[in-house]
């Protein structure tokens, strides 16, 4: 499974609205600023990272972006997946789609491929499920580097 720029960046978006929103919103001019993304490709993503509440704009002259809750309470998969869709590698075991093997591959109900699918898609979730985005945003200020260009 690779994952597009929506997941990478969002990521990225997302660990910089963290680190440097604790005092006042942060400005899509700064972050791309910061990141080298463009501001269009940053309103994308904020959209999207808006419906599913994981980030609150703020109007006016000091306005920007803020985490709509702690970041110990955002996971990387609740990310990912606001951005991404479903993690899952095939059609078949994704949460949200159909999961029919008939319709997405033509294989009947004995398809023995079908655990191995199952089993990536529960190892995927458990992991970016396990790792808040307090952690990275904490990583980031330990560490004092330029992290956030590396993801």
């Amino acid at each position: 499974m690779k994952l597009s720029t929506k997941g990478r960046y969002g990521l990225r978006l997302m660990i910089d609205i963290g680190v440097y929103s604790k005092k006042q919103p942060v400005s899509l001019k700064s972050i791309s600023s910061r990141l080298s993304i463009s501001e269009s490709y940053l309103e994308q993503l904020t959209a999207k990272l808006k419906k599913h509440k994981l980030v609150i704009s703020k109007r006016g002259a000091k306005g920007g972006y803020i985490l709509a809750k702690d970041a110990k309470d955002i996971s990387v998969g609740d990310i990912l997946r606001a951005l991404e869709g479903s993690l899952a590698p095939t059609d078949c075991t994704g949460e949200n789609e159909m999961s029919d093997c008939m319709v997405s591959c033509g294989v009947d109900r004995n398809c023995v491929t079908k655990s191995v699918w199952e089993k990536m898609r529960d190892g995927i979730n458990n992991v970016v499920d396990s790792i808040n985005l307090l952690e990275l945003v904490d990583e980031y200020e330990q560490n004092d580097i330029d992290y956030i260009k590396e993801i």
